[in-house]
């Protein structure tokens, strides 16, 4: 009895997608679209806590757009290599 059932479970489930929905999707035709964003928007303003140095409980909000939180990080990266390189040529 429940092999049976299961049995016609299993096959209302297979059953249960029409036919005219299978064969719109497959005959379906690219359409223009309108343009899409490829990623988030830079412009997007996004605030971060960042603790202030000297103090285990203060904190202060910062905010800049996505644009300028990427520019920042590459500020950082830049100086963090100049610092390297310095630092490299300094011991020989």
């Amino acid at each position: 009895m429940v092999k049976l059932f299961s049995a016609s479970v299993a096959a209302a489930l297979l059953a249960g997608t029409p036919a005219p929905v299978i064969a719109q999707a497959t005959n379906a035709t690219p359409q223009t679209a309108a343009p899409t964003r490829t990623g988030p928007d830079p412009n997007e303003i996004i605030c971060e806590k960042q603790e202030v140095l000297g103090s285990r409980l203060a904190s202060r909000k910062i905010c800049h757009t996505r644009a300028e939180w990427a520019d920042l990080r590459l500020q950082d990266r830049q100086e963090l290599e100049k610092a390297q390189i310095r630092r490299g040529m300094k011991g020989e």
